[in-house]
C-alpha cells in the first residue's frame, strides 16, 4: 500500500513514527516527513515556521508545495494528513478536486472547538477519516461516521508515568522548540535557576547544532543539558514549560509546573481576538470541558517575569496535582497509534 503522508511539524512526525510500528512491510510512505522515517519529499527540517507573520512571508513557497503533492496523490492508494491544519486542510480540498475517489485520512485534528468552527464542515467534506484524540471532540461533528475518537498519542509515547510525589530539588526547563520561544523565555529562565539554586535541567531539541545554540540560547552554563523530553520530565520536581505539546506531556507524567509564553505581540494580539477559550494549556482545557479547575498555573505576555515564575514554583499544590495528573490520564483513556493503524490500513 502506497500512503502519501504530509507530517509538516516534530511533533507529527514523533507520531507517524510510533504508528508506523503498526505498518507491515507492504507499506511505502511518500511526501513529507522526517527523513528518519524514509525518503520523503521535504524533510520537515526544512519547512517549520512560527507564527502568522512568518507563515505569511513563506506562502509561495507553500503553495509549489501543495502542488508537488496534489501531483504525488494520484499514484497513492490513501493520503494520510497530521495536524498542520494551515497547510493540510486546503491540501485535502485540492486533492479531493483532482481526485474526488482519493481516500484522505485526517490525524491530529484542527481545533476546531477553539476557532474557525467553520473547518469542521470542510473536514467532513474533504475527508474520509476523522482520527480525534480528545474525548469531547467528537460530538461537534455532525458526520459520525467519519469521526472517531482513536486514544490520545502521548499515552503511546510516554512511558513513565509518576504514581508518587518526591521532591529531588530538580527543575526542567522548557522553553520551546523555536527561536522566537527560545529567545524570549531564556533571559528569564536563567535568572529564575540561579534564584532558585536546585539542579536545573534545560531542555534542548538533539537537532539543535552548537552554533545555534550558542547564538539563539546565550550563556547556559548553569544548567545540565537534555535532549529527552520524557525523561527529563519524569526526573523533574518541577519544571518551567514553554506552551506546546511539553504541557501536556508534564500534565501527563505527573510533574507539577507552570506554562510560560512570551508570543511576538502581533501574533498575540490576532490569536487572543481569534481564540475564545480561558486557557491556553490543553490540560487546562481538558479539565475545562470537564468542569473542572485548571491542573497548572498559566503566564502569558509580560506576566512572564521571574519574580512570577518564583511564585508559581512555591505556590504549586503538588500531591493535588499528581492526583489531578491520574484523572487526565483516565479521561484519555488509551494510546492512539494502534487504532490510528487499523483504522488507516483496513
Amino acid at each position: 500500500m502506497k500512503i502519501l503522508v504530509s507530517a509538516l511539524e516534530t511533533s507529527a512526525n514523533v507520531h507517524l513514527k510510533e504508528l508506523i510500528q503498526y505498518f507491515d512491510n507492504n507499506v511505502e510512505l511518500y511526501g513529507i516527513f522526517d527523513k528518519a522515517l524514509g525518503n520523503p519529499l521535504h524533510d520537515l527540517s526544512s519547512l517549520a515556521i512560527m507564527g502568522f507573520t512568518d507563515a505569511i512571508k513563506r506562502l509561495p513557497f507553500f503553495l509549489g508545495l501543495k502542488k508537488q503533492m496534489v501531483t504525488l496523490s494520484k499514484d497513492v492508494d490513501k493520503v494520510l494528513l497530521i495536524d498542520s491544519s494551515g497547510f493540510n486542510l486546503p491540501l485535502a480540498k485540492a486533492i479531493k478536486a483532482k481526485y474526488p475517489q482519493k481516500e484522505i485520512h485526517y490525524y491530529i485534528l484542527p481545533q476546531a472547538w477553539a476557532w474557525k468552527k467553520g473547518r469542521i464542515k470542510k473536514l467532513e467534506k474533504y475527508c474520509d477519516k476523522l482520527y480525534s484524540i480528545l474525548p469531547f471532540e467528537q460530538e461537534l461533528y455532525s458526520d459520525k461516521s467519519k469521526i472517531h475518537y482513536v486514544g490520545h498519542p502521548l499515552l503511546d509515547e510516554i512511558h513513565f508515568f509518576k504514581e508518587t510525589y518526591k521532591d529531588d530539588q530538580i527543575i526542567a526547563f522548557l522553553p520551546g522548540s523555536r527561536k522566537t520561544e527560545i529567545k524570549n523565555l531564556m533571559p528569564i529562565y536563567k535568572e529564575v535557576a540561579q534564584k532558585l539554586g536546585q539542579k536545573s535541567i534545560l531542555v534542548i531539541p538533539p537537532h539543535f547544532s552548537q552554533k545555534y545554540i550558542n547564538e539563539v540560547y546565550g550563556d547556559i552554563s548553569m544548567f545540565e543539558i537534555s535532549n529527552n523530553t520524557h525523561k527529563t520530565l519524569q526526573t523533574a520536581s518541577f519544571g518551567f514549560v514553554c506552551s506546546g505539546t511539553a504541557t501536556l506531556e508534564a500534565s501527563l507524567i505527573g510533574t507539577p509546573f507552570v506554562l510560560c509564553y512570551i508570543a511576538k505581540k502581533l501574533d498575540y494580539a490576532i490569536g487572543s481576538r481569534l481564540v475564545k477559550l480561558p486557557y491556553v494549556g490543553l490540560a487546562n482545557i481538558f479539565f475545562y470541558k470537564m468542569g473542572k479547575s485548571p491542573i497548572h498555573a498559566e503566564l502569558l505576555q509580560e506576566k512572564v517575569t521571574a519574580e512570577a515564575l518564583i511564585e508559581a514554583f512555591y505556590d504549586t499544590p503538588r500531591e493535588i496535582f499528581l492526583d489531578n495528573s491520574k484523572l487526565l490520564r483516565n479521561y484519555l483513556q488509551h494510546g492512539s497509534s494502534q487504532e490510528v493503524a487499523k483504522l488507516l490500513l483496513q
